[in-house]
């Protein structure tokens, strides 16, 4: 029989019960962090979207109803996604700023009902552009698509009003066109909404994650990609580019898209800048963990309980995720 070891420094004496680990636990997740992104149409019923098993395109009565169920389990923070009819689209996407539209008319049910949650707005011509960009698309001379930043900026800062005057506690501008956050803090501090918040995308790269997303909403580009805006997934530094002129402009929180493929631009973010950073667990992560799940091969609760803390650890201080509602009733 071998000697017994001699080892002063034992790091197990940590994790010996649950009591101790509670104790030395360096990352912890509340319900406080998370975002509940929520689809809306402006339709009577409430319809299951087919490329993201559990979630729905809600009625204005169904939204109020789930930001409502969601609230009881701790979830102060929406964030709006429209999908709108198609006659209502236009290659300006004037949709977009209509006061009486959806988006403005689901922010004044929400706020009227539950004034403490916080409503987040998306603002992108997407949803609302019939080429399905992000910004208003012209051909070149070459007959290759452009997409124009600074005429779409001044569509954005219309759009950023509008959800402001419906009552928006923060708008968070998802383009990627350059210069739109202090062209959108400016204008909404003409005219007087200075407590608006701005929730950057500040790193938003052209991902493959996004699809069930765009499946939900009937966005997806009508031609070309969203390579000329949305960064290249292999940059980094480029992060910490973006990052430094949104927080020049007035950002006042930033955000990585998709989360858990650069959870290392989350660290970098969040060790190189003093405001909050949000991370954002977009369609496909989601997908991949409830297809999984639904064949037997993961625990969903577990592998999406761990990939929240996996996202919390590298450094966001919120996080939008579609499993926001499941992991505060858990928590």
């Amino acid at each position: 029989m071998s000697e017994k070891l001699t080892l002063p420094i034992r790091p197990r004496r940590n994790r010996k019960s649950p009591a101790v680990r509670g104790l030395v636990r360096e990352t912890t997740l509340r319900p406080e962090d998370l975002i509940y992104p929520l689809f809306l149409h402006d339709e009577e019923q409430n319809d299951a979207i087919e490329s993201m098993p559990g979630l729905y395109r809600w009625s204005l009565a169904g939204l109020v109803e789930e930001v409502g169920r969601a609230r009881e389990v701790g979830v102060r923070a929406v964030v709006l996604f429209p999908k709108i009819e198609e006659e209502l689209k236009s290659s300006h996407g004037e949709e977009c700023y209509n006061a009486d539209g959806l988006v403005p008319r689901a922010i004044r049910a929400i706020k009227k009902q539950y004034p403490d949650v916080a409503v987040i707005t998306d603002v992108a011509l997407d949803p609302y552009n019939s080429d399905g960009h992000d910004g208003i698309v012209v051909e070149d001379d070459a007959g290759e698509l452009k997409i124009l930043n600074d005429e779409t900026v001044e569509i954005l800062c219309r759009q950023a009003l509008c959800h402001a005057d419906a009552g928006a506690d923060v708008v968070s501008p998802s383009d990627m066109m350059d210069g739109r956050i202090g062209a959108i803090r400016a204008a909404l501090d003409a005219v007087g909404h200075e407590e608006v918040s701005l929730l950057s995308y500040t790193a938003k790269y052209a991902s493959a994650y996004y699809g069930p997303f765009r499946g939900a909403l009937d966005s997806a580009p009508k031609a070309g990609d969203k390579n000329t805006y949305q960064m290249d997934p292999a940059n980094r530094r480029e992060a910490l580019r973006e990052a430094e002129l949104d927080v020049a402009e007035g950002a006042d929180m930033l955000m990585v898209k998709p989360a858990g493929p650069y959870l290392d631009i989350v660290r970098d973010l969040a060790d190189s800048f003093a405001i909050p950073i949000a991370a954002y667990q977009v369609s496909g992560e989601y997908l991949m963990i409830k297809s999984a799940a639904a064949d037997g091969w993961i625990d969903e609760e577990k592998v999406s309980m761990e990939s929240l803390l996996g996202i919390k650890r590298a450094g966001a201080d919120m996080i939008l995720t579609y499993f926001a509602k499941d992991i505060a009733a858990r928590l």
